[in-house]
């Protein structure tokens, strides 16, 4: 040490690899790891899904063969087990992307309640919004119900799981779904240069493409309501007005369907 330099023992030099770190500011994924992260836990839930039919095509004594296949993945049972099982899969991937980036689980999917006037604000425009396209299926002469759904309803009721089904429809795909769209998704990309208005948008459009199994023409309904439920969670900062919104809309489209599949 130089003479004539002291250190007083009150100011002690920290060595360099005791010197504390930094603390990480906790901080939402933006554009790019909110897409990729989205990946991760839609592969998440198909990989849950796909694990009750990986289970039944296991069990099954039959000889394996593709219409066996067909057969059981279209089945009312394997179904509703199937969206159940996409859940904690989707639960568990959503829980490591949002703990990577700080910020508490709740908080990042907007988990807190909200005023009430929103969730009957959402009820009246779901309503208007229903009818206006029950007006257009019947002028266009399309059907009201997906017949593949009133097939699923037959195959549910003959092995006893009409519960299970609305269940795993009414509820389970609704937190599921809203969890990843507009809680996962809407949180990162509306703060990126998406904005709310961008992410509205946008994760319409992945909500509407999760739903693969319909024709045009219900794309088209399903993204009108994906608009809706969009601009609700950016109107009320929550997203429980859109998961029981969107458990209301299903409970009407099962109960529809099931009337359907009880007609001659």
């Amino acid at each position: 040490m130089p003479s004539g330099v002291s250190i007083p023992e009150s100011d002690p030099v920290t060595p360099p690899a005791l010197a504390p770190s930094p603390t990480r500011v906790p901080q939402t994924w933006k554009f790019l790891g909110t897409s990729l992260w989205g990946i991760v836990v839609f592969a998440a839930m198909f990989a849950g899904q796909l694990s009750v039919l990986a289970y039944f095509l296991i069990t099954d004594r039959a000889p394996f063969s593709f219409d066996e296949v067909k057969e059981l993945a279209g089945g009312g049972l394997t179904i509703s087990l199937s969206v159940i099982m996409g859940l904690p899969a989707a639960l568990l991937a959503l829980w490591i992307a949002i703990r990577l980036s700080g910020v508490s689980f709740a908080d990042y999917l907007a988990l807190r309640w909200t005023s009430w006037r929103y969730l009957l604000l959402g009820i009246v425009a779901m309503v208007v919004l229903v009818i206006s396209w029950e007006g257009i299926s019947n002028a266009v002469g399309h059907e009201s119900s997906a017949a593949f759904m009133v097939d699923v309803a037959k195959s549910a009721r003959a092995d006893g799981a009409l519960w299970l089904l609305v269940i795993s429809f009414c509820v389970v795909a609704p937190v599921s779904e809203e969890l990843l769209t507009r809680g996962f998704l809407y949180r990162g990309w509306s703060e990126s240069f998406l904005r709310p208005t961008g992410a509205i948008l946008l994760s319409s459009m992945v909500w509407t493409a999760m739903h693969l199994q319909y024709d045009w023409f219900f794309f088209g309904q399903i993204f009108s309501i994906g608009l809706l439920f969009g601009y609700l969670r950016y109107l009320s900062g929550s997203i429980w007005p859109t998961v029981i919104l969107h458990g209301l809309n299903n409970l009407a489209a099962t109960l529809q369907t099931l009337w359907l599949a009880n007609q001659p």
